[in-house]
């Protein structure tokens, strides 16, 4: 197995500026995540998950700081170079779904596919929503479908291209506790049957329990979670 870490953060920065002041989001991050590990980052509303994710996905530039993703450092990557990385290593979950909403559920699933020219897309696609048990609603629009049967047809899309890493932006967000537990356990799933690397930022310390580590940022510093850190969050 290889040494090299899947993510790997060096002293990551990123400052916004706010009514002519700067405004520290993250401060000299460190991190190193191993293939096929769970991460969670915790954490309040505004504190920077999301922030850290963008970067992670080369959507957004860091202030300083390098950013490396099996050993590549992803900052002088042109946006096309960042685009090829993300349809090919990354895979997104986010709160509010995102999917197409003029595409049935199949076809949600089967783009990522045949972006990546897989040579069976449309029995790829199959498989993966019969995965999240949402084999008898492939042909049904995302306004035909429940919150928690649009997030199972979202993860069914980022797992499809098989990503070595999956960002999971609060994916239990919009959803209830019972239809939120059933969303992290497929994410559990799948993650181990396809050996993907998971970093999954929310606010909700249960959640973040199905991980192997669990962080926190705090003051734009990042710091092991403690129980302290779960006592501020509030639950989803």
């Amino acid at each position: 197995m290889s040494s090299t870490p899947r993510i790997e953060l060096r002293k990551l920065t990123k400052i916004f500026r706010s009514g002519g002041a700067d405004l520290p989001i993250l401060t000299h991050v460190d991190l190193q995540i191993a293939a096929g590990e769970s991460v969670a980052i915790l954490g309040p509303s505004g504190s920077g998950k999301s922030t850290l994710l963008a970067l992670v996905a080369g959507l957004d530039r860091p202030t300083s700081g390098e950013i490396l993703i099996d050993g590549q450092s992803i900052q002088a990557l042109s946006e096309s170079e960042l685009a090829l990385l993300r349809r090919h290593k990354i895979g997104f979950v986010f709160q509010s779904f995102q999917l197409l909403p003029n595409m049935t559920a199949l076809e949600n699933v089967q783009l990522p596919l045949e972006l990546i020219t897989d040579a069976q897309p449309r029995d790829r696609a199959a498989e993966l929503l019969d995965l999240v048990g949402l084999a008898d609603r492939a042909h049904h629009y995302p306004t035909q479908l429940s919150g928690g049967e649009q997030q199972r047809v979202a993860l069914a899309r980022a797992f499809a291209p098989r990503p070595a890493i999956l960002l999971a932006d609060e994916p239990t967000g919009n959803l209830d506790r019972r239809t939120g537990g059933t969303v992290l356990e497929l994410i559990a799933s799948l993650r181990q049957r396809f050996g993907t690397t998971l970093v999954l930022v929310t606010h909700d310390s249960a959640a973040a329990q199905l991980t192997d580590r669990r962080l926190a940022l705090e003051d734009s510093h990042l710091v092991p979670a403690t129980s302290q850190t779960d006592g501020l969050l509030a639950p989803s």
